[in-house]
């Protein structure tokens, strides 16, 4: 039998099989041999121990054709990452950061400001002014007044999605209007293993028909950018791609050096102050933490 882990905990995990329900399962000792952790949206092979029951083992994980680090998901297509456009205001060094883990790890990623009914109309334009060049598509949206929830399902639908964003930003309100069965769903889970919804901080899946697959990710407040060099940074900020060239050095890291094409495209407005200021910020912990 086939299905796909929608969520693990304490050594279990949970595998929809479709048509059939959720099955509770453990996984063979052979994948702590091979050094294999099984993942929420691993497609797997099962055997079933007791129907009634619902519990099974996992046998084999089928071939991943993606894997994501930070969060630790497999076989998605696509990350969606939530912020407040306002209450609060967004912290765009998070974001930023959320960015280039996504670009490092080769993932695409909608930018999705929700409250867009707490900011003005300039405010608005704002944010889509400093993303635009990103590489990323921004959407904003109002997940209170329901407005802009088609244009966001429409960019899901056949896809695996990750949706990931900091606490309080509105995404389990979001989750909800996308996926109304989403509490119930987690609900049974909880039953077998014990626990209320708000106890885990665990990846979830769910499929919303037609081959759309969601992931619910914990809320993160920091984000690390592990053991990057500082030559690294710049190739995943896609806006300095068309200007790089033109520097006066190679390897120009878009600091201190003269004649730096960056430079001269954000003194244009060709490339947002504010994305240039982050990076900076980024590039300066880079160094540092190599100094210890």
């Amino acid at each position: 039998m086939q299905g796909k882990i929608v969520r693990g905990v304490a050594g279990f995990y949970y595998v929809n099989v479709e048509g059939a329900g959720i099955y509770e399962c453990k996984a063979k000792g052979i994948f702590r041999n091979r050094k294999i952790k099984p993942l929420p949206g691993d497609n797997v092979e099962l055997t079933v121990l007791d129907d009634m029951a619902m519990t099974g083992n996992i046998d084999e994980i089928i071939e991943r054709k993606s894997e994501l680090i930070r969060p630790a998901i497999a076989n998605a297509d696509q990350a969606v990452i939530v912020f407040a456009a306002a209450w609060p205001a967004p912290n765009l060094n998070l974001l930023d950061r959320f960015l280039v883990l996504m670009e490092q790890q080769g993932m695409e990623t909608i930018i999705c400001f929700n409250k867009k009914d707490q900011i003005e109309k300039e405010a608005q334009e704002a944010l889509v002014r400093i993303y635009r060049n990103s590489g990323c598509k921004v959407l904003l949206i109002s997940a209170k007044q329901e407005e802009g929830i088609e244009e966001l399902e429409i960019l899901l639908k056949g896809k695996t999605t990750v949706l990931a964003g900091p606490s309080g930003v509105g995404k389990s309100t979001i989750l909800n209007l996308l996926h109304p069965q989403a509490n119930m769903e987690t609900g049974d889970i909880s039953k077998k293993i014990g626990r209320g919804r708000h106890t885990t901080r665990h990846s979830e899946l769910f499929y919303m028909g037609g081959g759309t697959y969601l992931f619910d990710t914990p809320g993160f407040s920091s984000l690390s950018l592990g053991e990057m060099e500082k030559e690294e940074l710049r190739e995943y900020y896609p806006e300095f791609f068309p200007y790089t060239k033109e520097c006066k050095y190679l390897s120009c890291l878009h600091d201190r050096e003269p004649e730096c094409a960056i430079k001269e495209a954000i003194s244009h407005g060709k490339i947002a102050r504010e994305r240039y200021e982050n990076y900076l910020l980024l590039l300066g912990e880079i160094r540092n933490r190599k100094k210890y």
